[in-house]
């Protein structure tokens, strides 16, 4: 029984994905669940997996072809059967590719392993050792077994002499992430009208509360407790008391969630994206904080999944640890509102009348004016910022 292989829809109203590359060839085996293809959407590169054993057959895209959501774009078959309705299934190019003999004059250059086509095979050692030495792989010819790109073939790139750049007038410009996430910015600012409230908290309990359980979290569970960690919990905690501020605006009206997934943006080298720590409502703060770094490590190895991405409720965003004290973030639609986290550091404040030194940072929500007022923002920050004096407290209901 053939298996179709789809583009599929990762988000709401997306419309097309972007090939980015195969990891398998035509005819190659593959297995359930192991790496297949990695599309684009305008949140991140995502590893799709193969739906069933058998052999990939019949591709039908080619790497950075756009593709409307739901085509098929190969078939998984057993072995000796044909693609369904594909007589010729390859691509143009990988037909040419692979009909061309080595000694041919005419053969692609791709054919002859002087450089790796869009779908070149490439080993994990390769492609690790390439990312340590700044390696550009497309630059590399394989040695291996169909053109395979080995860890051998990269060290010799790397100790070769860099080509000098033609000097041009033009500017860089960002990568395609970095150029869809511009995208969907503008897209969001120019269309849901947006309005921010900003709080000043004390974070001293906060800072108490960490201290107290980061190393009993560290031995029972292997992982460190971070401030983010902290506040994704909290958060959503509270958030289930403010229904308005976790939910979604589309045309036929706004949907309340009664469970919060939270997006967490995190940077990557070409811009930044907002991974998912599902149920965090329910969830304690060692398995947040296990969500937190594994979604972290996927997406700045460009290994998100589909899973990864989709159905946040509500999104914080935390540039704390790079000292900055106050910002304002820009709403990911179709959620109603995103939070951003301001550095932790110590200020003269009034106590009681007197001055004192506390730890203090700066909360500012973004809201969508179409699903919640200003005083539903503010009695949020207002029931977070007492969730943040007992964070133990909070912490076990």
């Amino acid at each position: 029984m053939a298996f179709s292989v789809v583009m599929p829809a990762l988000e709401m109203a997306q419309e097309t994905g972007k090939l980015l590359a195969w990891r398998k060839l035509e005819g190659d085996r593959v297995t359930k669940g192991e790496p297949l293809l990695e599309i684009e959407t305008d949140k991140a590169v995502v590893e799709i997996e193969a739906p069933a054993d058998g052999i990939l057959a019949g591709i039908k895209a080619a790497a950075g072809a756009d593709i409307p959501v739901g085509q098929t774009i190969a078939w998984i078959v057993a072995p000796g059967e044909a693609a369904p309705g594909e007589v010729e299934s390859t691509p143009p190019a990988a037909r040419a590719a692979s009909h061309a003999k080595p000694d041919s004059p005419h053969a692609p250059r791709s054919a002859i392993g002087s450089a790796p086509s869009p779908a070149a095979r490439i080993s994990p050692k390769a492609r690790r050792l390439a990312k340590e030495l700044g390696v550009d792989l497309s630059t590399v010819s394989g040695s291996g077994p169909g053109g395979e790109i080995l860890a051998s073939d990269v060290q010799p790139a790397a100790s070769a002499p860099a080509t000098p750049k033609e000097k041009s007038g033009s500017l860089d410009v960002p990568g395609s992430l970095g150029r869809i996430m511009a995208e969907r910015m503008t897209q969001s600012w120019t269309t849901v009208p947006h309005f921010f409230v900003t709080r000043e908290i004390d974070a001293t309990s906060v800072n108490e509360y960490r201290e107290r359980i980061v190393a009993e979290i560290e031995h029972s569970h292997q992982v460190r407790i971070t401030h983010t960690d902290l506040f994704v919990a909290l958060t959503a905690r509270v958030l289930l008391k403010h229904p308005r501020l976790n939910a979604s605006w589309s045309v036929e009206g706004i949907r309340l969630h009664d469970y919060v997934n939270m997006g967490i943006a995190i940077a990557v080298e070409d811009g930044v994206v907002a991974a998912v720590i599902r149920n965090a409502h329910g969830a304690s703060l060692a398995e947040v904080s296990i969500q937190h770094r594994d979604v972290a490590k996927r997406a700045r190895a460009g290994k998100l999944r589909p899973v990864d991405i989709i159905d946040a409720t509500f999104t914080i965003t935390n540039l704390g640890m790079y000292q900055v004290d106050q910002f304002s973030a820009i709403i990911t639609p179709p959620q109603a509102a995103i939070l951003a986290v301001g550095s932790i550091a110590d200020r003269v404040v009034a106590v009681n009348g007197q001055p004192a030194v506390r730890s203090m940072m700066t909360l500012t929500i973004s809201c969508d004016h179409r699903v919640v007022d200003g005083a539903g923002a503010a009695l949020f920050l207002t029931d977070l910022a007492e969730a943040l004096q007992e964070p133990g407290k909070m912490m076990r209901k």
